[in-house]
């Protein structure tokens, strides 16, 4: 116990040197911030057809997906960050950039009440969902699903992508249409049942999700 206060104290906790080393990826994303508030709205937004096709030009040289998205990470949570400032007035803080940088790379963001939790997972919302596969955000029941779907909504329509919002009483076609977007928000119950009737459905169109990208 000794030994690891002392190591605690001399090299940090986990939590700090994980902190440290997403530092630079935040002064990058602030780097952007002047260079895209110059931008007019057409241009902020023709910015994610640029993403998209500067992904399918690093997939095509046999770069990872991974690899690429971590590269366009700067420029569009920077991106994400001005148009949410354009839409809905309010600015993501560093805090939350280094949210949506921890979820991007998989890992759990504890965050505080007050912190922003929603708009940090924007950020990683909007960078995964320019793969075109899919996005599914996963809320704990109906009214925060369509709640944060019409406000973060806001943010990703002005950036060209779509948005789905799963309720308890959509029909097969209604949820069909809603899986398709780019970017899904639904309660964990059903996206879970979702999964478990199309498994067993005898047909390919009658199910409802299109895989399981990230989420």
């Amino acid at each position: 116990m000794v030994i690891d206060a002392v190591l605690a104290k001399v090299f940090g906790t986990k939590h700090e040197r994980d902190i440290r080393a997403i530092q630079p990826l935040v002064f990058q994303v602030n780097e952007w911030e002047p260079k895209l508030r110059a931008l007019s709205d057409d241009a902020l937004r023709s910015k994610t057809a640029e993403f998209k096709a500067r992904l399918d030009r690093m997939l095509g040289e046999g770069r990872s997906q991974q690899e690429s998205l971590d590269e366009l990470l700067p420029e569009a949570f920077a991106v994400v960050r001005e148009a949410s400032v354009r839409t809905l007035g309010i600015r993501p803080f560093d805090v939350q950039i280094i949210g949506g940088i921890v979820l991007h790379q998989g890992k759990i963001a504890e965050m505080k009440t007050g912190e922003g939790k929603t708009l940090a997972a924007a950020l990683a919302v909007y960078l995964n969902a320019l793969t075109g596969r899919g996005v599914h955000v996963v809320t704990v029941n109906d009214y925060l699903a369509r709640r944060d779907a019409e406000w973060m909504g806001q943010v990703y329509r002005f950036l060209g992508l779509s948005v789905g919002c799963i309720q308890q009483d959509m029909d097969n076609a209604e949820r069909q249409v809603a899986y398709g977007s780019d970017i899904t928000y639904g309660q964990n119950n059903e996206f879970g049942f979702d999964y478990l009737r199309d498994n067993m459905k005898y047909r390919l169109e009658d199910m409802v999700q299109r895989g399981h990208h990230f989420a």
